[in-house]
């Protein structure tokens, strides 16, 4: 129950579990986790890296749907950061885009 705990008290926050790192950056992976009482079930992952001034850069997969869904994407670091990704399962219909931006104060 206490990793339960853990993982679905990080809601809003994604969850990245280091794997490498040196002075170019951390390696690491993102599970995606869904929980419930008595269990914690990985339904895919994502794998990215994370410069020093904060810019990402990912990819992943989820099989939680009826096909599995890939997803890529970037963000930049700094004060005001922009980021862009897309996802899709290979069907036009369900292909999908985002953007945002950061602003850190």
């Amino acid at each position: 129950m206490g990793l339960a705990a853990c993982i679905s008290g990080v809601a809003a926050e994604e969850l990245k579990l280091p794997i490498d790192s040196d002075e170019k950056g951390i390696v690491y992976v993102a599970p995606d986790v869904v929980s419930n009482q008595n269990t914690v079930v990985t339904q895919g992952a994502t794998v990215g890296i994370q410069r020093p001034d904060g810019s990402t850069t990912y990819g992943g997969m989820n099989v939680a749907g009826e096909r599995p869904t890939y997803s890529i994407g970037a963000s930049t670091g700094g004060d005001v950061s922009f980021s862009a990704g897309v996802q899709s399962d290979g069907r036009k219909e369900s292909a999908g885009v985002k953007a945002g931006v950061t602003i850190k104060y």
